[in-house]
């Protein structure tokens, strides 16, 4: 990236939730960004508040952006640097990735939890397969999310 966000990127302590279901089928939310209109597509997930531990945020997040139970949230995590735009601001550092499992298919996903400025610009979710990410409309966040749920699975799955 080089553009003027390039002069002051801004760490963000955050956390982000890969979520599989008994299919293996990842969770992602479609964002819009209120500025520049670009869609991305990540895992859900979000800051981390003054005082409060990286598990505790992913339990919360969970919950807030899905609706989903925070329980399903494993200790099990990985450390993924950022460098991502959003909101006419660039944000670079590392952001841990932790693994929530679901015994059923394609659990509900409910918006009811975001924030205001959350239910403007997310767009959508979906439950996807690892071979049906190339086919999404908008960048995928992070760039090696492969990888990334990779290292999370014990079962190895999501190997390319």
């Amino acid at each position: 990236m080089s553009d003027a966000n390039d002069v002051n990127p801004l760490p963000r302590p955050s956390v982000r939730i890969v979520c599989l279901d008994a299919a293996d089928r990842i969770l992602l939310l479609h964002w819009r960004d209120p500025v520049t209109g670009e869609l991305l597509w990540e895992p859900p997930g979000g800051g981390i508040e003054p005082g409060e531990a990286p598990f505790d945020a992913a339990q919360r997040e969970l919950f807030e952006e899905t609706g989903l139970d925070g329980v399903a949230v494993s200790q099990t995590h990985r450390v993924v640097e950022r460098d991502t735009c959003w909101k006419g601001k660039r944000f670079v550092g590392a952001e841990l990735f932790f693994l929530a499992r679901f015994a059923n298919e394609k659990p509900a996903v409910s918006r009811e939890h975001l924030l205001d400025d959350e239910r403007t610009n997310l767009v959508s979710n979906g439950w996807w397969h690892a071979e049906e990410l190339a086919a999404l409309d908008g960048r995928i966040e992070p760039f090696n999310l492969h990888q990334v749920v990779a290292a999370l699975d014990p079962r190895g799955r999501w190997e390319r």
